[in-house]
This record gives C-alpha cells, structure tokens and sequence, in this order.
C-alpha cells in the first residue's frame, strides 16, 4: 500500500481558547516528501496544505520552519502537541492561523507513512516529473 491516511482532531486557536476541528492527514509514496492535510469542519473544506514530512517529524521534537509554516513541541494539561503556525499573505495577518495536534495520532501517521516510504529512503524521478509536465 502506497496511501495512507488519517483522521485526527485539531485545535484551533490560542493554549486558552480553542475551537476542535478535524483534519484528514495522508501520504502518498509517489509524493514522498509531502504530507497532505484537509481542515474540516463537518463536511466543509475550510483549507489544505502541503507540508514537509520531515519538518512535522522533527516539529514534534524542536521548533522548525520559517515562512508560511512553523511547527515546534507544545505540551498542554499534561498532553504533548504539535503547535503549528500558518502564516496567510506576507503583510497580512488575516489568513494566520495556529493549530494544536496531539503528538500520539500523529506520530502513529508518521510511523504508518514510514512504512510506505522509509526516512531517506525518499526519491522523486525529476526526469519523468519534467516529461509530465513537457507534455501538458
């Protein structure tokens, strides 16, 4: 199997005021570098991001990222989290966002994705990419 995926609550908002939402993280070994997720609430898309496999892996142990994203450990009432930043337009506040995600689910994704694609075992054909892409 080269997808998988999962379901997984998310926390929107500041340590003291949070709103739950769901997000569907997944992974696919033909884009093995990216990890796709979809912010739901109920049965509408509220936003999808690409983010870096390895950044949310070491997010969960140190601050990384700089730009559109950031992750960093957070620790909440005893229960260790993912914070991540999203950033909207440059100059513009609106569009930001930060999104707590308990560590366990998502360390569980991250070890399933590593099954699919094991860490460095990462490859993209550039060469077949730029003929798709030619092709179009």
């Amino acid at each position: 199997m080269s997808f998988v995926s999962t379901l997984v609550t998310v926390h929107l908002g500041a340590a003291s005021s949070r709103l739950p939402l769901l997000a569907r993280f997944s992974y696919d070994g033909g884009d093995p570098y990216a990890v796709r997720a979809t912010f739901l609430d109920g049965p509408t898309v509220l936003a999808r991001w690409h983010f870096d496999r390895q950044m949310i892996a070491e997010g969960l142990h140190r601050p990384v990222g700089e730009g559109d994203v950031g992750f960093r450990p957070h620790r909440e009432a005893g229960v260790d989290e993912l914070r991540v930043a999203l950033r909207g337009y440059a100059g513009q506040r609106q569009g930001d966002a930060v999104l707590f995600v308990e560590a366990r689910p998502l360390t569980d994704f991250l070890h399933q994705t590593y099954a699919v694609t094991g860490a460095g075992e990462e490859f993209l054909d550039v060469d077949k990419l730029l003929d798709e892409l030619l092709a179009r």
